[in-house]
């Protein structure tokens, strides 16, 4: 028998910015590619004595099957490995493994008899930059302030996010879990995790409801957020709860959206939203054709929406002053950390710590007042 241990080695936890209700996903080394991975596992307390599967249980070989239906998309996690784990400790080091690959069918077949045993199901995924994380970097750590993504960037994401709807919905999938701590950004591109909330439809005569309420909670749930910096209840950000109630009643209450924070969103955005917040957009398909007349307003060109050369030559320079504030912003972090792992050193003048206390001082002063998250 594999013992954990011997496929992975697992290090710190890395969820505990946004804690999910399924599982518990930690850092790990795999042995066998060298590389740094997500191992994320399920929370012992959702184990039946029994035997029972609970349905936290069933969520687990269901996500992997989405993930692998859904791997044609550039913007969905990819799925590396899956299996389960003897061990019961929440942050497991060790313990008896058995490991499928990705052979979805053998993980799906074998979980009653896992399940039997008290093994916990994981799934093993790339492991995401943390500071890409759009609920990490929009998260304000000081009252009263608040950061929203350049509409650039804001109108790029929704394209991408609409087209992996495309795809899901092509599989008769319907995302539904919409929030920020679900979305990884880059600045240029989309990465989506967390399927295991999402639902393929069997009944494909309803699927026009889901497909409705996945626009829905994209406009409400995701582009309010990075267009404004609030939670579409006008809060400041929080993290979203995600039991699968909650994931189908979470944005059921907002039907229209209040752009007053942030007047200076284009109107036609602001259009485009809260027709999706009022379910009045049917298809991701036609939430698109309304996405692309917007970003065309924007200096972007798609062959039925064109932009105009003087809006293009804007949009070009747009994009470069972008790239540069996100170099420095960059820049700007690397210092910091330098000066602060230099005022840490043993030996230094109270003088020397002082100056470089002052530095890292200004340095957080200048990246709250952030130009994008």
């Amino acid at each position: 028998m594999t013992n954990l241990s011997e496929l992975y080695h697992i290090q710190n936890l890395i969820d505990t910015f946004a804690l999910g209700h399924y599982a518990r996903v930690l850092e790990a080394t795999d042995h066998k590619t060298g590389k740094t991975v997500a191992f994320k596992v399920m929370r012992p307390e959702h184990l039946a004595d029994n035997g029972e599967i609970k349905w936290e249980y069933r969520a687990f070989p269901h996500e992997a099957d989405l993930l692998l239906k859904l791997s044609e998309s550039p913007h969905v996690v990819k799925l590396l490995d899956c299996g389960y784990l003897q061990s019961r400790d929440e942050t497991p080091i060790s313990g008896e493994v058995v490991s499928f690959g990705t052979n979805i069918s053998q993980f799906s077949q074998y979980m009653p008899d896992y399940a039997e045993r008290g093994w916990r199901p994981f799934l093993v995924l790339p492991n995401l930059p943390r500071h890409h994380n759009l609920f990490y970097q929009m998260k304000p750590n000081q009252p009263n302030t608040r950061w929203r993504l350049p509409s650039e960037e804001g109108l790029a994401l929704a394209v991408q996010f609409a087209h992996f709807l495309q795809t899901a919905h092509r599989h008769y999938i319907a995302y539904l879990d919409h929030k920020l701590e679900h979305v990884y950004w880059d600045g240029s591109k989309l990465t989506i995790i967390d399927l295991n909330s999402s639902r393929l439809i069997e009944n494909r005569a309803n699927a026009g409801g889901f497909f409705r309420m996945d626009v829905h909670n994209l406009c409400v749930g995701i582009l309010y957020s990075i267009f404004t910096g609030l939670s579409p209840y006008k809060t400041s950000l929080r993290p979203q709860p995600s039991n699968m109630t909650d994931v189908e009643n979470r944005y059921q209450d907002v039907t229209t959206l209040d752009f007053g924070v942030e007047p200076s969103l284009s109107e036609a955005l602001q259009t485009v939203l809260q027709a999706g917040a009022a379910m009045q957009i049917a298809t991701v398909d036609d939430f698109l054709d309304a996405l692309q007349t917007v970003s065309a307003r924007h200096g972007w060109d798609f062959p039925t929406h064109p932009t105009t050369p003087i809006n293009r030559e804007a949009r070009d320079k747009l994009r470069q002053g972008l790239r540069k504030l996100r170099q420095g912003q960059d820049h700007l972090r690397e210092a910091r950390d330098l000066f602060r792992d230099a005022a840490i050193l043993e030996g230094i003048t109270a003088d020397m710590e002082d100056e470089l206390r002052r530095l890292v001082k200004a340095a957080n002063d200048m990246l709250n007042h952030r130009v994008i998250p």
